[in-house]
């Protein structure tokens, strides 16, 4: 394709950081929090290495996936999302901000397990929600649920370092993850033809809207970062590693130190392509309270964790209509 050029950057170009020192306690909490306070200041994205999820997980995942997103369409429509943003999103109900087209994607969304009567539903605008399991393949449970559960434990020690980085106390940004909105997806990205257009995306330029995430892609490719500069970079595919980026939250409690960075997917390989992000945030009613600089300039208001995911959820998915939640 002729348009979304990147700039094809070394592999080194976008810091690797090794996890294995925040394994080790407090100083290896401050030695890799430097680094990721580098790392998101001057690009917004960075590798991670020596994470400690195992890689039969990740193929395991990436194996039943596969199996639900080649069933039968009327198979996958069985848990299609409806009410909670839950189960299986087709190609045309996602449309990120000031895009053209919705995006050519298929996913299957689930988060962290709640029951369907919580309370907690409701009070969170349906951000925490019941999973939608497919009956034809019982094995996609268990392995989701093990997935979210070991990437969220990656992601609250990630934010344990970004506090660290900020000399603030480790536990500053995960002192409410008991019953967090972390919620995940497999996506899968059909071949996309030439012949769609320039305005047609994988997924549209967007920032995330949470803290943090966690991304595995294959190998096929296709995930381009927008640096600092304004450079669109390839983020090429790194064995062992995952790809983290800083959300729009986390942006806005860091007070603007931590910055969440534009990425876009292409896919113009003319294969199939998956990947599965994790988006780890703390339980709904969290307040995101800005960390004020020296001097105590706050940039932007507090609000709640819910409350603004929600709010871009009513512009981005094609199923919540103006009267949801």
């Amino acid at each position: 394709m002729a348009y979304a050029k990147a700039k094809e950057i070394a592999v080194e170009a976008i810091p690797i950081i090794d996890l294995a020192p925040l394994f080790d306690g407090d100083d290896g909490e401050r030695a890799v929090g430097r680094q990721l306070l580098d790392s998101v200041q001057r690009i917004g994205f960075f590798y991670v290495e020596n994470h400690q999820v195992p890689q039969s997980l990740i193929d395991a995942v990436l194996e039943t996936g596969a199996q639900f997103f080649h069933a039968p369409r009327d198979q996958k429509e069985t848990v299609r999302v409806t009410d909670y943003h839950r189960g299986f999103l087709p190609i045309g109900e996602a449309t990120m901000s000031g895009a053209q087209n919705p995006d050519y994607k298929e996913s299957f969304i689930w988060g962290w397990n709640v029951a369907a009567g919580d309370a907690d539903i409701e009070h969170s605008n349906r951000i925490l929600a019941p999973n939608r399991w497919p009956a034809f393949l019982p094995e996609l449970k268990t392995t989701l649920d093990d997935y979210i559960q070991t990437v969220n434990g990656l992601g609250i020690r990630l934010l344990r370092a970004f506090a660290a980085g900020l000399d603030l106390p480790h536990d500053h940004f995960v002192q409410h993850f008991d019953k967090p909105l972390t919620r995940a997806a497999i996506v899968y990205y059909p071949p996309q033809p030439a012949e769609m257009g320039e305005n047609q995306f994988g997924v549209s330029p967007h920032t995330d809207y949470g803290c943090i995430t966690i991304l595995h892609q294959d190998t096929v490719g296709g995930l381009q970062v927008k640096h600092r500069n304004g450079d669109w970079l390839t983020a090429h595919p790194v064995p062992g590693t995952f790809v983290v980026n800083v959300g729009d939250l986390l942006h806005r409690w860091s007070n603007d130190r931590f910055m969440s960075n534009p990425h876009r997917v292409v896919n113009a390989s003319g294969r199939e392509r998956f990947s599965i992000p994790v988006f780890v945030d703390p339980d709904w009613d969290t307040v995101i309270d800005p960390i004020p600089e020296p001097g105590g300039t706050v940039r932007h208001q507090p609000i709640g964790c819910a409350e603004y995911i929600h709010g871009i959820y009513q512009k981005s998915f094609a199923y919540r209509d103006d009267n949801a939640g």
